[in-house]
């Protein structure tokens, strides 16, 4: 797995979706026509959404697009604090992706029982083609805590006392994030400075553990990006 990172600075959040918004079709398109269908995890958080937000917009071959996450908190299906409640109401609740190809965590069901079930889900269709993922104030990236520790050997792990609520939550292991033709991170906001510097400088975090064959790529704005050289 390569260890290059490739950093990419952009003026704002909008841009930087509007970035990701590119690559993802870029990649989408390429991977239906190399194998007849486009494999992508999905991340939570605010940036994502934007990116979302737009592929409402957008013209593709929807049809071959098969969704998957990297990462779930556990509560009620329809709390709005869950990751596929946001993008449902930012993008795949129009209709464009085939329901039966969003491939939901069952994290209702608790950590335990989702995680192993999402991991007979995922193993079947390794590897992505995208992974999309952010990256937290502490250097965390999908539900990956700095001090945690998970099996190197499951796909995906179930995820307790994390140090922001919910305590419990599923998560694909770096193990299967690493299993992409292309990975993805977008980084926004002042408050993230810190982590990309330390990480820039080499610090054990979480998000410094991923490892892409083709690389890594982040996409910044300038607010995070404000440390770096």
């Amino acid at each position: 797995m390569s260890r290059e990172i490739r950093w990419h600075r952009f003026p704002d959040s909008e841009a930087v979706a509007a970035e990701a918004v590119r690559r993802i079709l870029d990649a989408a398109g390429a991977a239906i026509a190399d194998h007849g269908e486009f494999r992508i995890v999905l991340a939570g958080g605010g940036t994502p959404q934007k990116a979302y937000e737009s592929l409402v917009e957008q013209n593709a071959d929807w049809s071959h697009w098969h969704i998957y996450l990297g990462d779930e908190r556990c509560l009620p299906r329809d709390d709005p604090e869950r990751n596929s409640v946001m993008i449902e109401r930012a993008w795949l609740g129009q209709g464009q992706v085939p329901m039966q190809q969003i491939h939901w965590i069952a994290a209702e069901r608790g950590a335990q029982p989702a995680a192993g079930e999402y991991e007979s889900v995922i193993r079947a269709v390794l590897p992505f083609d995208l992974v999309l993922l952010g990256m937290g104030e502490d250097g965390h990236t999908a539900s990956l805590f700095p001090g945690q520790t998970h099996d190197p050997e499951r796909l995906v792990v179930p995820v307790f006392q994390a140090p922001k609520p919910p305590p419990e939550r599923v998560s694909l292991n770096y193990t299967a994030l690493e299993q992409c033709r292309s990975l993805l991170l977008m980084v926004t906001g002042a408050a993230k400075q810190a982590a990309l510097e330390d990480w820039r400088e080499g610090a054990a975090l979480p998000v410094s553990r991923l490892r892409c064959a083709s690389g890594v790529d982040v996409l910044m704005d300038e607010a995070a990006g404000a440390r770096l050289e």
